[in-house]
This record gives structure tokens, C-alpha cells and sequence, in this order.
């Protein structure tokens, strides 16, 4: 119940929902095609782009906040990976979503609200030292397992590696892009 609840609640694209409700167009047809928080930010609606970060990251908190709370604190780890899996691949949108660097800072942070702002603080240096929101996010996907663990505790520690896994798996593109010196900076159209 818990993994349903975890995808079905993650499946929500608020990205896309938001732009369409403020007229700003179709977000997969923008910049990456992306639902979520950077891509909203290329519509250059500042505003919408931090409500969407907001609301993936709490539902990615929210998911682990209410297992935890219905189920057990072993239901809180699935619905933690199943909330960034129905982000990723929301079945709404054919499977087709966003790459889960919000949701899963919204999981960390319901986890060990200490290693989310510790990721989110590695996030923020990196973005801020290289302007790249997909480096920063792969740098602090990479980071989170080691923060979790310091902070946290073994079950916790398995979930931030596969949320790592499957977040650097989801940024290929961006890699690829990033090594061939062609990925676009943040505040970038």
C-alpha cells in the first residue's frame, strides 16, 4: 500500500500542471521538455518554477512522512523510492517525467532532515560555483548516500544509493552534454 500510495502521489507532475494553469505554455514542448523545477525556470517564470520545486519536494516528504506515519518506518523507505519512481516515471504522462532531483531531495529531507540540507547545501554550492543545476544535482546525488549514512542509519543509506543510481541514470543526457561542453547553464532559455 505504501508503494502505491508512494507512486501514485509522485506521479503528480507539477511542473506541468502549473504552467498550463498560468499559461505558460506546454512544458515538454520548452527547453528539455522536462516537468520539472529548471525547466519551469526556462519559461522564465521565477515564481512557478519555485512553487514546482516546492511541491515535488514535498511530495516526495510527504510520501515518506505518511508511510512512516500509516505503515511502519520501513514503509517510509518504499514509498520514498516508489514517490521518485512515480515522479520519474509518471504513468499520466506515458511514463515520461521529470528526473527526480526535487522529489528526492523532499525524501532525504523527510528521512534526515539533516543529510537533506546537507545535499541541498552541496546542490546550492555547486549550482552557485558552476551555474549548472544538472551537475549540482549529479554532484549532490553522489554526496547523499554518504550524507545519509553519516547522519542516518543503514536501511536509509541503501534507499539514497538507489534514488543516486536512478537519479544519475536519468541525467545521461545531461552528462553527455555537460562532457561535450554544450549543457545549458542555469538562467539559460
Amino acid at each position: 500500500m505504501a508503494a502505491l500510495m508512494g507512486y501514485l502521489l509522485g506521479s503528480i507532475p507539477f511542473g506541468l500542471l502549473l504552467t498550463k494553469l498560468f499559461q505558460a505554455g506546454d512544458l515538454r514542448s520548452i527547453g528539455s521538455g522536462n516537468i520539472g523545477a529548471t525547466n519551469v525556470l526556462r519559461t522564465g517564470r521565477k515564481g512557478l518554477a519555485l512553487a514546482t520545486l516546492l511541491l515535488d519536494g514535498g511530495k516526495g516528504a510527504v510520501a515518506v512522512l505518511l508511510a512512516g506515519y500509516w505503515f511502519a518506518p520501513d514503509a517510509a523507505i518504499v514509498a520514498g523510492l516508489m514517490v521518485v519512481i512515480g515522479h520519474n516515471f509518471p504513468m499520466w504522462l506515458r511514463f515520461q517525467g521529470g528526473k527526480g532531483v526535487a522529489t528526492t531531495l523532499g525524501v532525504l529531507l523527510a528521512m534526515s532532515w539533516q543529510a537533506g540540507l546537507a545535499t541541498a547545501g552541496v546542490w546550492l554550492l555547486v549550482a552557485v560555483a558552476f551555474r549548472y543545476s544538472s551537475l549540482a544535482a549529479i554532484i549532490a546525488f553522489i554526496a547523499s548516500p554518504v550524507l545519509i549514512f553519516y547522519f542516518g542509519d543503514e536501511n536509509k543509506t541503501v534507499l539514497a544509493v538507489l534514488l543516486a543510481v536512478l537519479g544519475i541514470v536519468r541525467h545521461h543526457e545531461n552528462i553527455s552534454r555537460l562532457l561535450k561542453g554544450e549543457e545549458s547553464k542555469i538562467g539559460q532559455k
